[in-house]
């Protein structure tokens, strides 16, 4: 019953809490191992548990692992520029606005059991990402309230996903194993500030300020690892896209009537022994974001209004009118990313472990995408970590920490919904703002193995 209590109380924590991940909205690393290197180690048999690659887990023995992470993502916005106040724009207010909620705090926990001398059965409990904003409305002096997009009060997205993997592994031999992982995933989602896109929706009260709502969906993961000689491994995982159940709730914002699925994606890499102490580790990542309606079609500044006003004050048609939840609605416009991530372990072979990692991705928000992504300014491009481990004795007790730096990083671009006024008369529609999109993390994590 204790262990029961134990669980129950790691779920009720990370359900609330799971935010911001940074390769996109994914996490840089998964456990504290993996993080100290910087998420590298597909080839790596001994940090797969915490949503590895799921070929690893035969090789771990009977191991159980409860962590918790602290997060701080600091991301901002600065818009230039004054508002053209024209008819059918949307400027923004000038200036830089921080966004609250500066630290989150993130459980997992996993074991793995072994059948026999070549399988094992694992489950594994973790936060697989998410995008959190909320930023402040700016106080006019009159003391009205103004958000982001010009409705009033805070202005922001709260999208976290859980995932629960459940794994088997199997031994090919002594040097070769696959393993397959059924996931079950739980992601939520709230909107807020976004009234004034209300004209642009297929369905303007599913669009925002309906609280928390939620989505669920089953998807798997495949693996393999080979070990190529003593020195040499090789590994490989893929995760095919995840449908998800629709966010009814906001099914007015996003395309496909309410439609979040989890990308599909595939990492490769190698693990070399340099030493006996010494492991060096390079993994190819590729997250195919494009692939969900929702996070990769573009926002269409053209195709969003029902009709055009005309000189004389009548309207007319559009005639390329998509609103927002369509099937082909406007969506965040991310772009598929590489990742590339390079990991360096030194094993003392006295009790402690000291890891660091380097990892890089593609800008995943294109400049003309600024406007919508100040709700998810995802522009994070390099990450550099450091970890240790220090074990006990013969137990198989260990204590893991790692800390992951992101460092800053920006995006700047047009405001698609406003306008140079005097440009404007002359038929030249020159876009009068821009946007700044900009943020930087830290997270330490702390695990404990048994």
């Amino acid at each position: 019953m204790k262990k029961l209590h134990i669980i129950a109380l790691l779920i009720g924590l990370l359900i609330p809490s799971i935010t911001w991940a940074t390769d996109g909205y994914f996490g840089v690393g998964y456990g504290a191992q993996n993080k100290g290197l910087a998420g590298a180690g597909v080839a790596w048999y001994k940090y797969s548990l915490m949503n590895g690659n799921p070929a690893g887990n035969v090789f771990l023995g009977k191991q159980y692992q409860v962590g918790v992470g602290f997060f701080n993502p600091n991301r901002q916005y600065t818009v230039t520029g004054n508002p053209s106040m024209m008819d059918g724009t949307m400027g923004l207010m000038p200036g830089t606005v921080e966004s609250d909620s500066k630290w989150f705090i993130m459980p997992s926990m996993g074991a793995n059991w072994m059948i026999n001398e070549k399988s094992s059965f694992s489950a594994a409990l973790f936060g697989n990402g998410g995008m959190n904003t909320d930023y402040p409305p700016t106080i006019m002096p009159d003391g009205t309230p103004v958000g982001t997009f010009g409705s009033n009060g805070a202005t922001g997205v709260d999208l976290a996903q859980m995932f629960l993997d459940l794994t088997y592994s199997r031994k090919l031999g002594e040097k070769h194993s696959v393993g397959i992982s059924l996931i079950g995933t739980f992601q939520y989602f709230e909107a807020t500030g976004l009234s004034n896109f209300a004209p642009f929706s297929s369905n303007p009260e599913k669009l925002t300020a309906n609280g928390h709502d939620n989505s669920f969906g089953i998807g798997f993961k495949i693996g393999y690892m080979g070990h190529l000689t003593d020195a040499l491994s090789v590994g490989a995982s893929y995760q095919p896209k995840i449908k998800m159940s629709e966010f009814d709730e906001y099914a007015g914002l996003f395309a496909e009537q309410g439609g979040f699925d989890i990308p599909s994606n595939l990492t490769v890499g190698v693990a070399y022994q340099v030493t006996d102490k010494l492991t060096a580790m390079f993994d190819f990542k590729r997250i195919n974001y494009s692939n969900v309606a929702s996070i990769g079609n573009p926002i269409d500044p053209m195709a969003l209004p029902p009709a055009f006003q005309n000189p004389d004050g009548s309207y007319t048609p559009n005639p390329n009118h998509v609103p927002l939840g369509a099937d082909d609605g406007s969506g965040f416009g991310w772009n598929d990313i590489n990742v590339y991530k390079l990991g360096l372990e030194f094993d003392t072979q006295n009790s402690w472990i000291f890891r660091g990692g380097f990892s890089h991705n593609d800008q995943p928000i294109p400049e003309s995408e600024v406007m919508f992504n100040i709700l998810a300014p995802g522009v994070i491009e390099n990450h550099i970590s450091l970890g240790c481990s220090k074990g006990f004795g013969e137990s198989g007790k260990a204590i893991h920490l790692a800390m992951v730096y992101a460092l800053p990083a920006t995006v700047k671009g047009y405001n698609p919904f406003d306008f140079d006024p005097e440009q404007a008369m002359q038929g030249n529609m020159v876009p009068n703002q821009t946007i700044e999109l900009e943020m930087n993390q830290f997270e330490l994590e702390i695990a404990f193995t048994f």
